[in-house]
């Protein structure tokens, strides 16, 4: 019987694979062997497809006439740099001695296509191949992993889809680049006063510009309209609350075009004209119409994903999504947690019935102990499997990211900040063994001779969850967005006192006042916000058949987002403020926006872009066969292509240079001269 083989990722993930099999091993280089088995490692990819001056020197120079480019068949050439590590690779998993292939690359996708690179690039021939799919670096899971490998050519679909994503982002990018820097190159370096400038064109990445330039422009197109409420304040036994005036049916004012919403005036005059109204009748006072009472219960959220915990980092941490990525890898390398790159926030009902395991481990976690005992006392984690956060169907290739309950002397070797963000999802993890948070809340409707105010009072009756993850602080000075937000917070006796009160009441007017307030722009993105909007892309899609169809497929997947929003940044797209995360765009990526927009709009569209992701999950799931994918890609190329040649726009795009570069105006001098 011959040697297995199990290839990693890493050589740090090699080293795991190695320690939990008790493999009695030599080092090589770059390998590990024992008598029965070898370890071997990628460092990253090994492999990539080839410029297309590979396919014919002349196609190094870039000209009009030879596109679009679209190879019958791909070539694929070895990383250089990493040269010695593939060769050392191919000439392990092609050993006479050498009968079976353990596949442990990350499992995903991309892990996927690492693996299957090498394989074909390295020619190996009649060996049984398995993949080990897991969802943390324990060593418990990294046996189960290879006990219950399945035959590679389980994951062909997988693979398909895979290498259909490089060659999409791969034509994409080489054919538009090249069209629109061929077209528009010398236009965007004369304005900029450059030597030269690429147009560089993304299936994903220029999606994302154009929804950071239409949010920029939307904000600058703003107009911020002033309007005016009008408050009552109430007197309860000496001490006060306010009532909000609405024009409801019975007002005076129901319906008339004086109004901002039903809630304020347009004009401060006819605010003034309703208190004058309401104080003809003296003493001022209110009688109560309606008091409603009840308990609402706030259930913990669910898991992290990726894009969550990306998002939660950057707001509270103001570090990247890219820097988020890197040290929840790094923790998960450190068997600390599961899997990162999953876009699931449940569990499996396999891993809710082994729960146990995880939390145990979680009383070496000083800060975790007391609520590990609460949960004990609760009795919850019996029947995590009954709940919302168990769910089979929502998981693809992996389940929500949680601490794995080991590792934890580890922690003492991580930055600062990666122990906060062990720290967030271990608290998200245990508030789910939680009861809901419960407010009790008071809703009254109060009138003034017809007109009606109204007031609701909120207060936290029971921490529930909240006392693992914290009582969310609301900020003061912004907008409120619901009624919710409008809530008033009362100390519990005064609360006591507002729930005594009871409909047909008269209470005391100690005042009316008119607040002025402004509508507001909308938000500009953060880092954190950027990865929420590209995983829930679909959203945007006015089309309901359309968004119903790519429900769930985002632009980009949890692996690769983090490394978009970089490279917009790097290539100077994007600007990324490092201590607010504040996205914006620069005026080249304003001028690139415009450029696509009047090209190939549908680049820009987050229809376009996720309907292509969810093609490579059809792919995946087997539904459609890659030549029916390819063929729909070269037919997108082929047309976008022709119908670019056909435009004679340059000029026409100079007014809108003209329009972005007055917005920033560092350039405006150096702009303004060449007119």
């Amino acid at each position: 019987m011959g040697k297995s083989v199990y290839i990693a990722e890493k050589p740090s993930v090699a080293q795991e694979f190695a320690k939990a099999l008790k493999l009695k091993t030599r080092r090589g280089d770059g390998f590990l062997e024992s008598d029965e088995a070898i370890v071997t490692w990628c460092v990253g990819h090994l492999v990539t497809m080839s410029y297309p001056e590979a396919y014919d020197a002349s196609l190094k120079k870039w000209n009009l006439d030879t596109l679009p480019f679209l190879p019958q068949d791909f070539k694929y050439e070895v990383i250089p740099g990493v040269e010695k590590q593939f060769r050392i690779v191919s000439n392990i998993l092609n050993r006479e001695d050498v009968d079976c292939i353990y596949v442990c690359t990350d499992s995903g996708r991309e892990g996927e296509y690492i693996y299957r690179l090498v394989e074909q690039e390295a020619h190996v021939e009649g060996k049984e191949r398995k993949r080990v799919w897991i969802d943390s670096q324990t060593e418990e899971e990294i046996l189960r992993g290879i006990k219950e490998a399945k035959d590679l050519s389980e994951y062909d679909n997988l693979s398909a889809s895979a290498y259909l994503r490089a060659k999409e982002d791969y034509l994409m990018g080489i054919n538009f680049s090249r069209l629109l820097t061929l077209k528009y190159g010398n236009s965007i370096s004369n304005y900029l006063h450059t030597k030269y400038a690429v147009v560089s064109v993304g299936r994903v990445m220029t999606c994302v510009l154009g929804m950071v330039v239409r949010r920029e422009r939307e904000i600058r197109d703003f107009v911020k309209t002033p309007f005016y409420r009008v408050l009552s304040t109430i007197d309860v036994s000496g001490q006060t609350f306010e009532g909000e005036w609405r024009a409801i049916k019975g007002s005076r004012y129901f319906e008339s075009f004086d109004l901002y919403k039903e809630n304020g005036f347009k004009e401060r005059k006819k605010a003034e004209e309703l208190i004058s109204y309401l104080k003809e009748k003296q003493p001022m006072e209110c009688e109560i119409v309606s008091i409603e009472k009840k308990k609402e219960k706030k259930n913990p959220p669910l898991l992290y994903n990726l894009a969550e915990l990306q998002n939660d980092c950057s707001k509270r941490f103001k570090i990247s999504p890219d820097e988020t990525l890197r040290i929840v890898q790094e923790l998960y390398e450190k068997k600390l947690v599961t899997y990162p790159r999953t876009d699931a926030r449940v569990l499996s009902t396999a891993v809710a019935k082994e729960i146990g395991h995880n939390l145990n481990g979680l009383m070496k976690y000083p800060m975790a102990v007391p609520y590990l005992q609460e949960i004990v006392k609760f009795g919850t984690h019996k029947g995590l499997a009954k709940t919302r956060y168990v769910n089979d169907k929502q998981i693809t290739d992996h389940y929500a990211i949680i601490p794995t309950g080991q590792g934890i002397a580890a922690l003492k070797s991580v930055s600062v900040t990666a122990g906060k963000v062990y720290d967030c999802i271990v608290r998200r993890f245990l508030s789910i063994f939680y009861p809901p948070a419960v407010y009790q809340k008071v809703s009254i409707t109060t009138k003034i001779r017809e007109e009606s105010f109204f007031s609701s009072f909120k207060v936290l009756a029971e921490e529930g969850y909240l006392k693992v993850v914290g009582v969310p602080q609301k900020k003061t000075g912004q907008d409120s967005k619901n009624e919710d937000d409008n809530a008033q917070n009362l100390d519990a006796a005064f609360f006591q006192t507002v729930q005594a009160l009871k409909k047909g009441m008269h209470l005391p007017i100690k005042a009316l006042n008119i607040k002025e307030g402004e509508t507001s722009p909308p938000k500009r993105y953060n880092s954190g916000s950027m990865i929420l909007a590209m995983e829930n892309a679909g959203q945007l899609i006015e089309d309901e058949e359309l968004r119903a169809q790519i429900k769930g497929s985002g632009i980009g997947t949890s692996a690769t987002r983090a490394e978009i929003l970089k490279k917009l940044v790097n290539i100077k797209y994007l600007s990324l403020n490092k201590k607010t995360q504040i996205i914006t765009p620069t005026l080249q990526g304003e001028m690139i926006y415009d450029v696509v927009n009047h090209s190939i709009r549908s680049l820009l569209n987050p229809e376009l872009t996720a309907s292509w992701e969810k093609g490579l999950n059809y792919v995946a799931e087997g539904d459609i066969t890659p030549d029916e994918y390819m063929q729909k890609l070269e037919h997108f190329i082929v047309s976008r292509t022709e119908g670019v040649r056909g435009l004679n726009n340059q000029y026409q795009l100079r007014n809108c240079y003209d329009r972005a570069a007055t917005f920033y105006h560092t350039n405006t001098t150096k702009v303004k001269k060449s007119k």
